[in-house]
């Protein structure tokens, strides 16, 4: 089955991604400033003040930070009080995929299943069963099972956008097609949506921040989200408004270098994604192209053998390989098509959710070293650094650290998902050869056969 072909994106340049080097290499980098955003220090009295841009929160400063701002709440939302088995060559089956995250410990297990066609005299949807298991104690219950639908998925993305603005919100699959070339009410496009949606939460679940947001538990246990989709901005939507829209304002002088070779690394992934799609559904729409002839050619050997005595076993044979070809290539382009693509296109959009994050963190940055340069003016003054420059600093600081989180934790989901990908790429590519090998072998001992010469004299 081909998949439908949606628009390629840029092609790569002449660097290659193994060239550019993982910005977190370090277990515990300290994020350098760069030249035009070094640490500034401004003289007020009789102290001198000290402003790094970008150092990294850690543990304690961030136990720190909360108890001193009883009444601040943080721009990440949070209050400041608060294979084939059967396959001999099965990589699958020999390979140890080890990269669990950190050996965490999971309380919280969530599943996207058995999609429902619901039609209506105003319009025609699809719902998924959505089924959550927990230990927590945020819970009422220690399991629910309720069906929500797209829009239901789309509005918690943009809940958890809302209230944490510094933490990186897992994509959600387009919700626009292409009408006339994808029928999204078709059984592969919906189970295609279905391991998506699954995906989304199941990230969502295992993040050690974004689970335990309040719209999460909402999502997992309301019967009826319409009431909660009416309600206005909460305070938590509206602090992660203020860092969306109040520092838009501002302007950068310079990213720092650390976030700079985030950025960098980014650009280029987008690019490598970019040809390797655009490079795969040429494939698949090759494959299915010689799919079409092969099938067209199994029955011309068949008709074939009925116009021949001697040679009808063989012909029969060579008719028997071209179907079995022909199925073992249309398993392989259906593996392509919904396994292979979705993971692509999901990267890319995981991409631009990198860099939305990354811009907010620099529009909060702008507004700390506009109002750090406006106490630097004011030399003049004896009254010490305002609460405002150094809630400001904490913000940025508090951005650092989710950030630096949040990449890692995605560096290492990207490592683990393509590891899988291209295990499962290259198993299903030798099952697909070792089919065709073995079709073809059968019929040798009947090509090898000779047929009983009748003597003339008789």
């Amino acid at each position: 089955m081909s998949a439908g072909t949606p628009k390629s994106l840029p092609s790569s340049g002449q660097k290659s991604i193994q060239d550019i080097s993982h910005p977190l290499s370090a277990e515990e980098s300290v994020l350098t400033p760069s030249p035009d955003v070094g640490n500034t220090t401004s003289s007020l009295g009789e102290k001198q003040y000290s402003f790094p841009l970008t150092t990294s929160l850690q543990a304690p400063a961030c136990m720190a930070f909360i108890h001193s701002y009883q009444d601040l709440s943080l721009p990440n939302g949070t209050p400041a009080g608060t294979s084939s088995p059967g396959s001999s060559s099965s990589l699958l089956n020999r390979l140890q995929l080890d990269d669990d995250l950190d050996g965490e410990t999971h309380d919280l297990f969530v599943s996207v299943d058995d999609p429902k066609k619901h039609v209506s005299t105003m319009e025609t949807y699809i719902t998924y069963r959505v089924t959550t298991k927990t230990s927590r104690t945020e819970f009422d219950l220690p399991e629910y099972s309720l069906r929500r639908r797209y829009q239901d998925f789309d509005w918690l993305r943009n809940k958890l956008e809302e209230s944490q603005p510094t933490h990186l919100i897992p994509p959600l699959p387009e919700k626009f097609v292409m009408k006339g070339v994808v029928d999204r009410f078709s059984e592969e496009f919906v189970e295609t949506r279905r391991k998506a949606l699954d995906k989304f939460l199941k990230r969502v679940a295992d993040h050690p921040v974004l689970s335990f947001n309040e719209n999460f538990n909402v999502f997992l246990t309301a019967k009826d989200l319409n009431s909660y989709k009416k309600q206005g901005l909460t305070l938590l939507t509206k602090m992660g408004e203020s860092v969306k829209y109040v520092t838009g304002g501002y302007k950068l002088r310079a990213r720092p270098l650390e976030f700079a070779a985030m950025g960098d690394y980014l650009d280029i992934f987008t690019q490598k994604l970019g040809t390797i799609d655009r490079i795969a559904q040429r494939i698949i729409k090759e494959e299915s192209e010689y799919l079409v002839e092969l099938r067209e050619y199994s029955p011309v050997y068949s008709s074939w053998a009925g116009c021949e005595g001697e040679l009808q076993k063989p012909l029969e044979g060579v008719s028997s390989c071209v179907s079995s070809s022909s199925s073992a290539l249309e398993e392989l382009t259906e593996d392509m098509s919904e396994d292979f693509l979705p993971v692509l296109r999901e990267y890319v959009l995981y991409i631009e959710s990198m860099k939305n994050v990354l811009k907010k963190r620099d529009q909060v940055q702008a507004e700390y070293e506009a109002k750090l340069e406006a106490v630097v003016l004011r030399k003049d003054e004896k009254s010490g650094v305002p609460a405002d420059v150094e809630k400001c600093q904490d913000r940025v600081e508090c951005f650092n650290a989710d950030l630096k989180a949040d990449w890692d934790r995605w560096q290492n989901n990207k490592r683990q998902d393509f590891r899988q990908l291209l295990t499962g790429m290259a198993d299903r590519n030798i099952q697909y050869y070792e089919k065709c090998l073995a079709a073809w072998e059968s019929i040798i001992p009947l090509l090898q056969e000779k047929p009983d010469i009748k003597s003339e004299t008789d």
